[in-house]
């Protein structure tokens, strides 16, 4: 589970309640649920095909249970493995590839065993890197561009409060009720935009951002791998990855 997700997400959801709780009761509207929370889902169902507005669910329970590598253990495994092939042939990996639990690992291995073209994988894994992006791009946009829209339908909502409020100023009571819809709306656009879409939308991102990472050190060390670099220049290539203070000491 991860850690600052929860800790973050619990913190602002305490922080609005915390602000709030005085007057909770009076911030429950079925009118803003309506309009602002059904709202926004209605037309992330227009914007987007059905199954990845009902994947959601699957996408916030990535932001909380995701399994980032860590790059570290990743380069001392390829350099493992480009030991192996220094010392004992390619076609030693044969099994490792059998082995292997990361699937993109294994497919580049099997690649270079099976004495593939170096510019054929490459022109492989880089393509499955590019439909993988593709492919998680659409969840983080969708929840981006839901929290810019959550704010839009508030907006509606208090433009109706506003016209409610001014169509008989004569009648006071009519004043309360307008401008508390105007407000509210506005509140729930806000809150929803700020608070459930876009910093999961901006989690999702870093996420994909990191993976796409350990992915590409996987094509570099395949492909130094699979020219017969010495395992010592494997592992140097594989460290410019990772931000200098993360390099090992030497490197």
């Amino acid at each position: 589970m991860d850690i600052g997700t929860v800790i973050g997400t619990l913190a602002l959801i305490g922080a609005v309640v915390f602000t709030g709780y005085q007057g909770l009761q009076a911030l429950y509207s079925p009118e803003a649920i309506a309009l602002v929370v059904v709202g926004t889902v209605a037309w992330a169902m227009i914007s987007y095909p059905l199954k990845t507005v009902v994947g959601i669910g699957r996408l916030y329970r990535n932001t909380f249970f995701n399994k980032a590598g860590d790059p570290h253990l990743l380069i001392r495994k390829i350099v493992v493995y480009a030991e192996t092939a220094r010392r004992e042939g390619i076609l030693a990996l044969e099994q490792a590839a059998s082995e292997e639990k990361d699937p993109f690992l294994a497919q580049g291995v099997r690649l270079a065993v099976d004495g593939v073209e170096p510019n054929l994988i490459m022109n492989i894994l880089e393509t499955e890197l590019r439909i993988l992006n593709e492919r998680h791009r659409v969840g983080q946009d969708m929840l981006f561009n839901m929290g810019e829209a959550a704010p839009s339908l508030g907006m509606i909502g208090t433009l109706i409060g506003l016209i409610l409020m001014l169509r008989d100023l004569s009648d006071p009571a009519m004043i309360g009720p307008g401008m508390a819809l105007a407000l509210v709306t506005t509140l729930y656009g806000a809150i929803l935009a700020n608070v459930v879409y876009k910093p999961f939308s901006e989690k999702l991102r870093n996420l994909n951002n990191h993976e796409m990472l350990l992915k590409r050190m996987v094509v570099e060390g395949i492909m130094a791998i699979q020219s017969g670099d010495n395992p010592r220049i494997v592992e140097h290539k594989l460290m410019v990855f990772l931000p200098p203070k993360h390099r090992r000491a030497g490197d």
